[in-house]
């Protein structure tokens, strides 16, 4: 895909009614960092206990519903302060989506990138979300839920991709294939079982798809993820990791190999609906994206 493809909105990151509270966002990373963090707080992570009334909001997907819940309680600039217990419940995704969306905004090209993060806790790597963006020269690495106040050994808005303290999917699956890691270090927390080969080999159809900017959420299902590997096609996932890989390494060749994939496999892809699994209640649902 074309760089300055990735200057435009796609569905998800489109704030729609809500264009000009972006417009008034600061375009500097620091401060668009900092407003996604005060607009949403992590559902678990953020150390605020969610009411159960407020669960559906993890599942809110779109950008401008995000906005509208966060504008009916606080009808102001964004970069306004919110109470913490009072922000928008989301995860990663949702503040990579806001950085996104601002960096669009603003004409930067941004994308996000699905992995694993090293940096949370020690040996483990937690499942995560960064965003990315155009410089002029190159595609950095910038994870909006860092402070960059904060105390860790490597610049948080400038991750070097070769240093592992983020890794891409497609690199961990063709590292667990390889036999170079530990499948069940790598996973939403230590404390639960949704860790394993088959995550990070759904986790290379996530990055795959917010690549092409389909920004679905963590938990969607689509195509051919599974939970289970013995039914998968692990030459499929190998092939596609390679060539995200080799497009990071800007391989062009490889980059239109991808999108004419993603185009042309329906198991690569999101269709029209996806099976999304609420990770507050458990429960399944059929989620309809056409908008």
């Amino acid at each position: 895909m074309d760089i300055d493809a990735y200057r435009t909105h796609s569905p998800y990151s489109d704030p729609r009614r809500h264009a000009a509270l972006l417009d008034a966002v600061p375009a500097d990373l620091d401060t668009i960092a900092a407003t996604a963090r005060n607009v949403i707080i992590h559902y678990r992570a953020g150390g605020v206990a969610l009411p159960e009334d407020r669960s559906a909001e993890v599942n809110l997907r779109w950008l401008d519903r995000i906005l509208d819940t966060d504008q009916s309680r606080f009808p102001k600039p964004l970069t306004e302060p919110r109470p913490p217990a009072e922000r928008v419940a989301g995860c990663c995704r949702d503040h990579t989506l806001f950085t996104v969306a601002a960096l669009r905004r603003h004409g930067v090209p941004a994308r996000s990138r699905v992995g694993f993060a090293s940096y949370f806790v020690p040996g483990w790597h937690h499942d995560h979300v960064l965003a990315e963006w155009w410089d002029g020269r190159r595609w950095v690495w910038s994870d909006p839920e860092l402070d960059p106040a904060g105390d860790r050994p490597f610049d948080g808005y400038d991750i070097d991709p070769e240093a592992g303290h983020f890794d891409s999917a497609a690199r961990v699956w063709l590292a667990y294939r390889a036999g170079r890691i530990d499948p069940d270090r790598y996973g939403v927390d230590p404390s639960l079982p949704i860790r394993g080969d088959w995550l990070v080999h759904d986790y290379v159809l996530l990055e795959l798809a917010h690549r092409h900017r389909d920004e679905v959420l963590l938990w969607d299902r689509f195509g051919a993820m599974t939970d289970d590997l013995a039914d998968a096609d692990l030459t499929l996932v190998d092939e596609v990791a390679t060539l995200l890989l080799a497009a990071d390494r800007g391989d062009t060749a490889a980059e239109r190999e991808l999108a004419r994939r993603y185009a042309s496999d329906a198991r690569l892809r999101p269709g029209e609906t996806v099976d999304s699994l609420d990770p507050v209640t458990g429960r399944s649902a059929e989620v309809d994206l056409r908008r």
